[in-house]
């Protein structure tokens, strides 16, 4: 059987050497393994070659070209995988972030600061909906919040003894610590 060479070209061998250290530095690693095996077809290597070269199965790699050769770059990008559909309506969704938003006093609660527990607990008495408080981060990345962490810094801290024990105490400590690791 006679090998099929991908002619591609010079503006799309740039692309796409591009794209490939862009997937590899962004840590799609599949993505970039793909593009390679179309750069290394282009090159004259058939797809036996490409497969030890890659590593992978030689029907793997002739997929990865005909896929290319109908689709382009994007047929070999990462298919996106749904998951399980949320269990909250959009509505429901609207309301949980105006709750959100106003913040934790203004729903009665004594605390100033919002954790997954807290809101894993009101969605379940708002909407009779059970929520792991680990997977909430993904509702409120949904909604536009981030994770924030309080800085652990006392409000009637001195602020000089604070940068003199920064400064010259902790680096004694941690000098210390290494001395006697050594030993």
């Amino acid at each position: 059987m006679q090998a099929r060479y991908l002619n591609l070209h010079p503006r799309t061998i740039k692309k796409l050497q591009r794209k490939e250290r862009e997937s590899a530095t962004e840590g799609a690693y599949r993505v970039s393994r793909r593009v390679r095996a179309v750069l290394l077809n282009h090159d004259k290597k058939s797809s036996s070659e490409i497969s030890v070269t890659l590593n992978v199965s030689r029907s793997k790699v002739s997929h990865w070209l005909k896929t290319y050769e109908e689709q382009g770059f994007e047929g070999l990008l990462d298919a996106k995988i749904p998951g399980r559909p949320s269990r909250l309506t959009d509505l429901q969704k609207i309301l949980l972030c105006d709750i959100v938003d106003s913040g934790p006093i203004s729903y009665g609660l004594l605390t100033g600061v919002w954790t997954s527990k807290l809101i894993s607990e009101i969605i379940e008495d708002e909407f009779s909906i059970i929520y792991h408080p680990s997977h909430v981060w993904k509702l409120l990345q949904e909604f536009g919040f981030s994770v924030q962490s309080p800085k652990r810094r006392l409000a009637n801290a001195d602020n000089e003894k604070r940068l003199k024990w920064i400064k010259e105490t902790y680096p004694s400590i941690k000098k210390k610590l290494k001395k006697d690791k050594q030993k």
